[in-house]
């Protein structure tokens, strides 16, 4: 009996409806609204804060700044760095946080804004990475310009191999810095009880036990008296790992008058000064023989990180995850660095759609294969066919230090081509190309790393990336599962139902997943890098098994047999020999909490536990091709057809897995054709809205055609490898092939405007 399959979503009746529980939906008693004065300058000293004014407004109960927040003006980053909740004697980047407002409602709040007098001193301004790390720069941070300096690999193998190779291909590119812009902005509403001394935050967050954790650390207030609950959040995509200054102001402030104070950002702050993703200088160099058969990958990297290294990824790997950069070839050496600085922008690195640097690794790697297909006059498909890791050669162990789990590349490519029909998209684009007409075929095949982390490799703040479960049986066989990650759409209150029905023999609607709580969920470090299924999914997984394990012993009481003559067949417990004498799990589930004489040592009830630390990260794997059409007078790109196929072990859900990918695609095209966040020389923000900050919509996206092939992980207990990101990972680099293929030229960088695409005709 299986609970798989595509069914509907249980979260959606009530989100359709317009009944979702959003933190800027929520009014407490006596509540409070805030509002953040930000800084118009990316780099100046600031040389007072005047409040009186505001103060005097009739609405507003209290200015917050630097100086009386005390030991709570600075918080750690996810990066183990450390930033100022409130600028004090200087800001580093336009939107900073100054001041906070309390007022009676948000106008009240946003109007003593402009009523805080604050004087600056403007400094020299660093917005290039690569000219922040020369010795003449300006220091955006008083010990200077650069973070880390990061490698994988064997350098002097990789240098061995380029020294002997017959073919090597170089390109510079860029990654630009991109943003999240989910639908929901960043917000909380912060609630102390000075009675209790509890402090309660309803929150846009992610990873509600990893906040909580770092509000005890800023706070100083003990971690049991903390709860963070996270209810229905629209859309996160990296956005909503980080703590913000806004939600420790919100808490400052609810501790200093006792009620609670809300802040909600709007679109222009979120688009400011959250967490961005990317914004990667890339030289990549691959080494090939005559005949096609790559032989080495050597990469250097310069990473931007704003003003502060907020990354939100495992901190004993400040860049680890760009090591994927040999993508799913099998060569004989490869090399990175990666250096990151620190420039006067908003803190970059959050883990944007794609799981800690993977997506600009396998962009990376896919353009630098049809560069190399160029140089060699080859097909790219061939190339590729010709470098794919085998399916004999998995667990495979990368040059880098990576074992990819399981895969079969090249039956995903031959099925992308075969949904393409690819030798006739060839044919209608010599007939289009003798007419004068730009058509372009792109392809991407990408390796993505998800499911962070073992403990053995991984942590947060310290904090081992492992998640759990906990399953709680009634007596009439319903069932309901705590889990530790959160949901900003997946699905998860039913892929999680999913699971546990599954292994239990019930019916998902008679499963209810709770998430969200720290007062009612299992300790967990949240959602993000297509963790859920992989790590939690896997946690409830196990804990559905040891209720099943626990049901056999009270099955064999009930039926009078030993334990070891019962077999678990079709949802039930039934006897080896006689299949009609059995017993379900809602019959056990009775039985264990009613007056049946129970084993010695077995407890009441059918309640079970697990916390999942993952022997290993799994690896979803696909292949996309694309088909683009460019405008010759207007350059401006259409999307015509775009296939992808995509393999990410066991699917639990079809429909959910389909949505993901359809998003994640949608996705690839923004990053492909026209999102980025860009800073004139003053490091003024030029994307601050989206009439700026341009989305892809209905008109630019096209009918995807997907497929799949399914290779179940090894080692993971459902078999499932995740897929919310696999999407975002494999789009860009296909769409970008597709445009250098119409234009046959050998690079274009994201996003590809007509303005690029025009010159690149030129």
């Amino acid at each position: 009996m299986t609970a798989f399959g595509s069914v509907r979503r249980k979260e959606d009746a009530r989100l359709i409806r317009g009944q979702g529980r959003f933190v800027d939906d929520m009014e407490l008693p006596g509540m409070l609204h805030g509002a953040v004065l930000r800084s118009p300058y990316a780099h100046a000293e600031v040389v007072s804060i005047d409040a009186t004014a505001a103060l005097q407004h009739p609405k507003v109960h209290a200015v917050l700044t630097a100086s009386e927040l005390g030991d709570m003006a600075w918080m750690p980053t996810l990066s183990a760095d450390t930033q100022a909740v409130l600028a004090g004697d200087r800001v580093l980047f336009q939107g900073q946080e100054v001041a906070f407002v309390v007022a009676d409602d948000r106008y009240s709040a946003r109007d003593a804004l402009e009523l805080i007098e604050v004087e600056y001193e403007p400094l020299p301004v660093v917005t290039d990475a690569r000219a922040a790390l020369l010795d003449d720069a300006t220091p955006v941070r008083d010990a200077g310009n650069h973070v880390f300096d990061w490698e994988a690999g064997d350098p002097d193998a990789t240098a061995r191999v380029f020294a002997n190779a017959e073919v090597v291909v170089e390109q510079d590119m860029v990654f630009p810095r991109s943003h999240p812009a989910p639908m929901e902005t960043c917000g909380a509403i912060a609630s102390f009880d000075r009675v209790e001394g509890k402090l309660t935050l309803w929150c846009t967050t992610q990873a509600p036990h990893a906040h909580r954790t770092m509000y005890a650390l800023i706070t100083g207030l003990p971690e049991h008296r903390i709860r963070v609950v996270s209810p229905d959040v629209g859309g996160g995509f990296g956005n909503k790992v980080p703590v913000y200054p806004g939600y420790v102001c919100a808490i400052a402030a609810s501790m200093q008058l006792g009620v609670p104070v809300k802040w909600v950002e709007d679109r222009s702050e979120n688009l400011m000064s959250t967490g961005f993703a990317r914004d990667y200088a890339m030289r990549g160099r691959i080494a090939a023989s005559a005949d096609g058969r790559i032989r080495g990958i050597a990469v250097d990297v310069i990473a931007d990180h704003g003003a502060f290294n907020a990354t939100a990824q495992p901190t004993r790997y400040p860049a680890g995850f760009f090591s994927v950069f040999t993508g799913s070839y099998d060569v004989e050496a490869a090399h990175c660095r990666v250096t990151g600085a620190f420039t006067n922008k908003a803190p970059g690195g959050v883990a944007y759609a794609c799981s800690f640097r993977i997506a600009e690794a396998v962009y990376l790697v896919e353009r630098l294969v049809d560069c190399l297909a160029r140089e060699l006059g080859v097909d790219p498909v061939a190339l590729r066919l010709q470098n794919l890791i085998r399916a004999d050669q998995f667990p495979y162990a990368s040059k880098t230090g990576w074992v990819y789990d399981s895969g079969d590349y090249e039956a995903a490519l031959i099925e992308a081509l075969r949904i393409a029909d690819y030798d006739a998209l060839r044919a209608e684009q010599a007939e289009k190309r003798a007419r004068g007409e730009l058509m372009g075929i792109g392809l991407s095949f990408f390796t993505e790393a998800v499911g962070a982390g073992p403990r053995k490799h991984m942590d947060m703040l310290g904090l081992a990336m492992n998640d759990g479960a906990a399953i709680r049986m009634s007596p009439t066989g319903t069932a309901q599962v705590a889990i530790s990650v959160q949901s900003q759409g997946q699905g998860h209150e039913t892929t999680f139902a999913q699971i546990v029905a599954h292994e239990l023999g019930l019916e998902v609607d008679d499963v209810e997943v709770l998430h969200g709580d720290t007062d009612n969920t299992p300790y967990g470090l949240g959602t993000y890098g297509s963790r859920s299924t992989p790590v939690s999914g896997a946690a409830t997984a196990i804990a559905a098994r040891k209720v099943r394990d626990r049901a056999r012993l009270v099955a064999a009481a009930m039926l009078e047999v030993a334990p070891e003559d019962l077999v678990w067949r079709e949802g039930r417990w039934s006897v080896a020999g006689d299949p009609s004498v059995g017993a379900t799990i809602p019959e056990i589930a009775r039985a264990a909490r009613g007056t049946l004489d129970l084993p010695p040592g077995v407890e009441t009830g059918l309640d079970a536990e697990a916390v999942y630390d993952p022997p290993n990260l799994t690896f979803p794997f696909g292949a996309y091709v694309c088909v683009v059409d460019i405008d010759p007078g207007t350059a401006v790109v259409k999307v015509r057809r775009f296939i992808a196929v995509d393999d990410c072990g066991v699917r639990i859900n079809p429909a959910i897995v389909e949505g993901q990918i359809h998003g994640g695609l949608t996705d690839g095209i923004g990053m492909a054709l026209m999102e980025t966040i860009a800073f004139d020389e003053d490091g003024n923000c030029l994307a601050g809205s989206l009439m700026d900050y341009l989305i892809p919509t209905a008109v630019e996206v096209p009918d995807w055609e997907t497929g799949m092939t399914v290779t179940p992980s090894p080692h993971h207990p459902i078999g499932a490898k995740g897929i919310g990101e696999s999407a975002t990972v494999g789009s860009p680099p296909a769409i970008v092939n597709a445009i250098c293929d119409a234009l046959g030229v050998a690079h274009v960088d994201m996003p590809c405007t007509p303005s690029r695409v025009w010159e690149a005709m030129q």
